[in-house]
């Protein structure tokens, strides 16, 4: 059986090795027991607005968007 579960955790230094760090509620939640093997899949933590600012292309100009929604919300 396999359960996946997405959680945040630290590096730290152990040794001329590194560890990841999980908080006792997770262990808990998963019923981890010290020992046991694991999968990790590992993704470096970004910032999601930096990677998708300007990757947006919208078909009408920003100014007329914004004229529009305006218009919509003051029904002007």
């Amino acid at each position: 059986m396999v359960v996946l579960i997405e959680v945040e955790a630290k590096l730290k230094k152990w040794g001329s090795s590194v560890g990841v760090l999980l908080s006792k509620p997770d262990i808990e939640k998963e019923k981890l027991k010290i020992g046991e093997n694991v999968v990790l899949r590992v993704s470096k933590k970004s910032n999601v607005l930096r990677e998708t600012f300007g990757s947006l292309k919208f078909r009408k100009p920003t100014e007329k968007l914004l004229k529009e929604i305006d218009k919509e919300l003051w029904n002007d």
